[in-house]
């Protein structure tokens, strides 16, 4: 099948992951690799911290018996790894097995670099959410990674300051604006929470709980909505609170944003499941004193979360041996000796749903040891994610918005504009790279 017309249907399948009807996948890595007998020496690039410790557990155990080895490649991370990862595939010579964001799948499915495991790991289905499996298959029959962990997103706050201000943890984003206001009337020089420009995933997480359909099709062609109702709904509500001044501007993970919620300066921080690792670090005075909550709702009748973060372990089409590599990721995202390891020594929030509530998850957080029933409510919120699929040039649009958001709230500007300019932007990069696009 020529390149450019593999293109154009597989990209079109990975955007029928946002609802339409589900198709077969086009193009090779069918997961056909014949039989494997003999010893099998594997490649995984990955970058977690600790791969190796997990991996020897199964080199010593059911890879041994399989006569599989898996050896680590720690990697960077984000697009780093996925220009490496493509540039490797080119000449033929990707690893078999690579860490893959989710927002990352489509780019290499479109460029034909992961293999369709699903004749090996599609028992795994059942493990997890459907908003999380649904990333991995893309809409398709096919399924191209096995997810390893997500970032649901969830609401934290100090409970002593909100006791002290007599806030009410808001339940939907109206009362989110109104807790807002009265903290800033109350107290002027404390803020709620703060809008971050920088911080591309947590925008992307808040329009998907709001319903956005960035990339969908229409036939053979794309169609980008990145500007659409639902996302200029987010934007309009956050940008109306910076511009009222009623919480701040200013980017997140620096000295001055950790000052912030280490003093009390801020009191609140929309985050996703992997959030006391931060505040263990950003605001270690203030362990004890939070609490997690639900992510607001825009109305009252609904219960969804968006996710921000995640990642899955993929195998390559050019992998010699697939149904080896992919019993290796079935095995290390599913097998509860491999999730306890992934989260000791990776420090992980699983997506399998079995490991979200056992082993490492049994006890809470120690910055959250005052709120027991922290990782079930966690786990409770993670079944609530909201489904998702990806375009081809996300990183287009996170370039853009960084550049576009930051400047908008930098100057208390229209975040409608920064909007159209990250849709425009992802557009005029879709057609340079050959994409066909629908007006």
């Amino acid at each position: 099948m020529p390149y450019t017309k593999r293109r154009r249907l597989v990209t079109s399948a990975v955007a029928i992951a946002l609802g339409a009807t589900a198709l077969a996948a086009c193009g090779s890595g069918s997961g056909d690799s014949e039989t494997e007998s003999g010893p099998v020496s594997l490649t995984y690039w990955t970058w977690a911290p600790g791969m190796d410790k997990v991996v020897d557990l199964w080199n010593k155990g059911p890879g041994k018996k399989d006569q599989i080895t898996v050896t680590v490649k720690k990697q960077a991370s984000g697009d780093a790894l996925v220009t490496k990862i493509l540039t490797a595939h080119k000449a033929g010579k990707a690893p078999d097995l690579v860490q893959a964001e989710y927002q990352a799948l489509p780019t290499l499915v479109s460029n034909d670099a992961l293999a369709d495991i699903s004749k090996n790991v599609g028992d795994a289905k059942d493990r997890f959410a459907d908003g999380v499996w649904q990333q991995t298959t893309l809409g398709t029959d096919a399924v191209y990674a096995v997810p390893q962990d997500i970032g649901p997103m969830m609401f934290y706050y100090r409970e002593d300051l909100f006791k002290e201000y007599g806030l009410t943890v808001p339940t939907t984003w109206d009362e989110f604006a109104q807790t807002a206001r009265k903290l800033k009337k109350a107290a002027p020089d404390k803020d709620l929470t703060t809008f971050s420009a920088n911080d591309s995933g947590l925008f992307a997480g808040l329009a998907q709980q709001a319903g956005a359909k960035w990339w969908t099709t229409s036939g053979d062609q794309w169609k980008v909505s990145i500007n659409d109702a639902a996302t200029q709904k987010v934007a309009k509500f956050w940008g109306g609170l910076v511009k009222e001044g009623a919480i701040d501007n200013q980017p997140m993970y620096t000295p001055a944003w950790n000052k912030a919620l280490n003093t009390g300066k801020q009191i609140a921080w929309v985050s996703a499941v992997w959030a006391p690792g931060t505040l263990t670090t950003a605001a270690p005075g203030t362990k004890g004193k939070w609490a997690m909550a639900p992510l607001p709702q825009w109305s009252a009748n609904e219960n969804r979360t968006g996710s921000w973060g995640g990642s899955s372990t993929a195998v390559t089409t050019d992998s010699k041996h697939q149904e080896a590599a992919a019993k290796f990721a079935s095995w290390l995202n599913t097998d509860s000796d491999a999730l306890n390891a992934l989260a000791k020594e990776s420090g992980i929030y699983p997506a399998a749903k079995n490991a979200q509530t056992s082993g490492a998850f049994l006890k809470p957080p120690a910055y959250f040891s005052n709120q027991a029933d922290f990782y079930s409510k966690a786990a409770d919120i993670a079944e609530t994610t909201a489904p998702s699929a990806w375009g081809p040039n996300v990183n287009i649009a996170y370039t853009t918005f960084k550049d576009a958001f930051g400047a908008a709230a930098k100057n208390k500007s229209d975040f409608g504009a920064a909007l159209d300019k990250m849709q425009d932007d992802t557009v005029t990069d879709m057609k340079k790279q050959g994409f066909e696009v629908a007006e």
